[in-house]
């Protein structure tokens, strides 16, 4: 490499997510349903253009740990595109070959994002950077009390039922 900054759009993983994203929204999305159109097809629009858009947020990240988590995000849209797709079709909007098309695209974006991932934790760009091992926790409060009646005792008197 020839240390110059290559951008997202030299990602291949991205491209391909661009290019599944657009063709469900203007290939797929078109076909469906009027009744669908606030249901399934918005659904389907926002899962497939998440896929990208968390590829692109977590590229733009510097740590990995980041990266790697938009990516798991970006792995769950897939899932919940294939199905609705999977939906689509058993609901016969969508066609077996067109289907079966989508679904080799969703396995060769699976491929692609699972092997992202693992090279994003190998590589671990930004761990040896100052606040790399910080994270926000919280921590276990001690209660100064055993019960909530000691808190609010004159609420959890018992009561005589008639």
């Amino acid at each position: 490499m020839d240390g110059q900054y290559k951008g997202l759009e030299h990602l291949e993983l991205w491209q391909v997510a661009m290019d599944f994203a657009q063709m469900v929204c203007k290939q797929v999305i078109p076909i469906m349903p009027l009744e669908e159109k606030w249901v399934l097809s918005s659904q389907l629009r926002r899962a497939v253009q998440s896929v990208p858009a968390n590829i692109a947020e977590g590229y733009g990240r510097y740590y990995y740990q980041d990266n790697v988590r938009f990516c798991y995000i970006a792995r769950g849209s897939l899932e919940e595109a294939f199905t609705y797709l999977t939906l689509a079709n058993r609901l016969n909007y969508l066609p077996d070959d067109q289907y079966h098309q989508l679904v080799d695209d969703i396995h060769r974006l699976r491929r692609l994002l699972n092997g992202y991932i693992a090279y994003l934790k190998t590589s671990k760009r930004g761990a040896t950077e100052p606040g790399s091992n910080l994270s926000i926790r919280e921590t276990q409060q001690t209660y100064l009390f055993d019960s909530p009646s000691d808190l609010y005792p004159d609420s959890f008197e018992p009561v005589d039922q008639p």
